[in-house]
Order: structure tokens, then C-alpha cells, then sequence
């Protein structure tokens, strides 16, 4: 194996997970504060690398190319199959959904600063699925074209934001600290180290090399989690709490960190910086979900791959989520905290079970391992509990501080 293949899975791991969701840690964690959240960012990627490792040691005690739902097929038979299969699907529309939304403030705010006038918030809906899903129906090389560019984009773009940011930090707004609401933000933050799709094409890619595979996982995936820290430093200690333009204002609204951000620094490389980190954060995450979402509908439903087949695909993929961004007003942050049940069942909580079940690793046999898969599970079982009880509003009680 060369040295730029190992290299090459390490980012496209970070890849995965660092995305659209990275703009939404900052305005649901502005409740907890600094340091709560880092330690909830610590345990989620403890918890995600576990999960991780799991899917390949049963990718590597498996005979075979496999896929995820395959996979579950074979060790929790048909009827997990089913649930995983559903599981999959509703994840990847909640995911797609998000960046729908998180994106329309951007291109309405494009249009405004071009053209000198403002189109209606609905509008902006149709922008992204409009420019990029042309590359989506051209699959997997319309997608790889475009995003090379734009992860390049993405790069740039970070650099240049926390190259001008961190003369703005003010030190007293990093010292809030309420532990309290902490359990509201476990949904987003696991759902950004949700990169375990990709493992069964890395495992084929690195010839099932174990050894190597598992510091690509811890490497690729260390690498978001200083980015998220940093990225927590630089937004909760330049945007206030509270104030029209503050961080609680922007969870109310369902908007990205970066909207309070442009309106409180007047640097405009700053502006420049963070408007086109959004961009091209939505923009990398969309293209690798929504593909994604097309290939699967196309292998599920027996789609023919004619241009009338990829075209039926697209539909199904873009149609759902735009209606869900037109039902909810905050589009964005629900479609994420949804998606972090998904992503506990089909990231944590199945493949806990499938190791659990798997007798052919001996690692997990013993009272240490026995003990992590446990561990893991009712983690997964917590997240489901405290998104159905944040959805049925049980939860206010916990930020309603806030809002006097």
C-alpha cells in the first residue's frame, strides 16, 4: 500500500465529517458554554471512534465486500436489515434537508449583495439543489469534479477565518458555564463525527490492513475534533449570548453561527472568510449525502441507471427534504437534531449489537469489552430518550432561563 493511500483515507475521514454541521455547534452549545461543550465534543468522538472500530472489525472478520445494510443483514438478520435500511434513508433526507436550509440564508444574501435586491426566503430553498444537482445525476464523477474544487475552497476559507478571528475573542465571554442544558446538544455533536459510512470503501481500498485502517480512523477522525474546538473558542468568544444578533437569537431562528458573526465583526476579510467557510462546508456535505441518497434509492428501489432512471432518483432525493425545510421554520437545527437519533441508531446503537452478537472477535468476549459495548448502548438509548423528550418539549424547562 502507498504512502498517499493512507494519507488520502485520513482526510477523506476528516472530510466526512467535518460539514454543514460544524456551523451549528456554536449556536446550540452557546447555552453550556466553553467548557461543557468541549467535553461533550471529547465524549461524542470517544464514543463515535468506538463505534467505528467496530464496523471494522466486523468488516474485517466478514469474508467479502459488504455494504452497512449488508452487513446488518448478515449478523442481525432481516428484520435489523429493515430498520437499518430505514434508518439510512431517513438520516441521509434529514442531512440533505439541513443544508437545504442552512444554505438559503447564504444565497439570499448573494443575491441582495449582486443583483441589489431581495428575493422571498423561499426562493433561496430551490438554490442549491438547483446549481448542484446537475453533478448529483452526473454520480460519481460529476460529484468528484466539483468537489475537489470546493474541499479546496473549504481549506482556504478556515484558514483565512482563523487567521482574522481571534483578535475579536473577548476572554469574559468564554467563561459562561451551565451545565444544565448539556444533554440538548449530545443529538448535533455526534451527527458531526458521523463518517462511519465511508469505512466499508476504505477497508477495500487499504486491502483489509487492519493495522493501518485503525490509525486512519483515529487520526482522520481526531482532526474535526480540534477543529470543532477551535472553531468553539473563536465564535462563543466573539458572539454575545443574548442580543438581536446574539447566538441564542440564532438557535430561536435556526441559523448557522456564522449569520450573528458577519453582523457583529466588520472585518471584511472576516465576513469574506466565514460567508464562504458556510458555503463551502454546505456545499461539500450536500454533494457527499445527496450522492449518496441517489445511489441508494437507485440500488433499493432497482432504479435503471438510463438518464430517465437517474432523473426519477433525483426527484426522489431533493422533493422530501424541500418539503421538510418548508414545514419547519427552523429547518436547519431540527433537520440535524433528528438526524442525531439516526445517526445513534445506526452508527451506535447497531453496531454495538453487531459485535455484541459476533463471536468471532475475541476482544469483545471479555468482561473489557463486554463492558464497552454496554457502555456504548446505553449511550445510543440516551440520545433517542432526550430527542423525543426535546421534541415533545420537555426540555425548555432546561434554556427557558434564556429567553426573559
Amino acid at each position: 500500500m502507498k504512502f498517499h493511500h493512507f494519507t488520502g483515507c485520513i482526510l477523506l475521514v476528516s472530510g466526512t465529517s467535518i460539514g454543514a454541521g460544524m456551523l451549528a455547534l456554536p449556536v446550540v452549545s452557546s447555552f453550556v458554554g466553553l467548557i461543557p461543550s468541549i467535553i461533550v465534543f471529547f465524549v461524542c468522538w470517544c464514543v463515535m471512534l468506538a463505534t467505528a472500530l467496530f464496523f471494522l472489525d466486523i468488516h474485517c472478520a466478514i469474508k467479502g465486500e459488504i455494504n452497512l445494510i449488508s452487513m446488518i443483514h448478515n449478523i442481525l438478520g432481516p428484520w435489523w436489515r429493515a430498520v437499518g435500511w430505514v434508518v439510512y434513508l431517513l438520516l441521509l433526507y434529514s442531512l440533505a434537508a439541513a443544508y437545504i436550509a442552512a444554505s438559503a440564508p447564504l444565497f439570499s444574501s448573494l443575491i441582495v449583495h449582486v443583483f441589489g435586491y431581495s428575493m422571498p426566503n423561499w426562493v433561496s430553498f430551490f438554490a442549491l439543489p438547483i446549481i448542484f444537482g446537475g453533478f448529483v445525476y452526473l454520480g460519481t464523477l460529476g460529484v468528484d469534479i466539483v468537489n475537489r474544487i470546493l474541499m479546496i475552497g473549504l481549506g482556504l476559507s478556515y484558514l483565512l477565518l482563523i487567521g482574522s478571528l481571534p483578535k475579536y475573542v473577548e476572554g469574559g465571554l468564554l467563561t459562561h458555564i451551565d451545565w444544565l442544558p448539556t444533554p440538548i446538544l449530545f443529538p448535533v455533536v455526534i451527527t458531526s463525527f458521523g463518517y462511519h459510512i465511508i469505512i466499508p470503501s476504505l477497508v477495500t481500498y487499504m486491502n483489509h490492513d487492519r493495522k493501518k485502517l485503525f490509525w486512519v480512523i483515529c487520526i482522520g477522525s481526531f482532526f474535526p475534533l480540534m477543529f470543532y474546538i477551535i472553531w468553539q473558542i473563536l465564535i462563543l468568544g466573539i458572539v454575545p449570548m443574548q442580543g438581536e444578533k446574539g447566538l441564542v437569537e440564532a438557535w430561536c431562528r435556526g441559523l448557522s453561527a456564522t449569520y450573528p458573526l458577519t453582523h457583529i465583526i466588520t472585518n471584511i476579510w472576516a465576513n469574506i472568510g466565514a460567508q464562504f467557510f458556510s458555503f463551502f462546508a454546505i456545499t461539500t456535505s450536500f454533494l457527499g449525502v445527496t450522492l449518496s441518497l441517489s445511489d441508494f434509492l437507485i440500488d433499493g428501489l432497482k432504479i435503471k441507471k438510463s438518464w430517465e432512471g437517474r432523473l426519477i432518483a433525483c426527484i426522489l432525493t431533493f422533493v422530501p427534504p424541500l418539503i421538510f425545510v418548508f414545514t419547519y421554520q427552523r429547518g436547519f437545527l431540527v433537520a440535524l437534531e433528528y438526524a442525531g437519533v439516526f445517526v445513534s441508531i445506526l452508527l451506535v446503537f447497531l453496531p454495538a449489537m453487531m459485535v455484541w452478537k459476533l463471536k468471532t472477535i475475541p476482544l469483545y468476549s471479555t468482561i473489557l469489552g463486554k463492558m464497552i459495548i454496554i457502555t456504548v448502548l446505553l449511550f445510543a438509548a440516551c440520545i433517542v430518550v432526550v430527542d423525543i423528550l426535546e421534541q415533545w418539549g420537555c426540555l425548555k424547562p432546561l434554556i427557558s432561563s434564556y429567553f426573559r
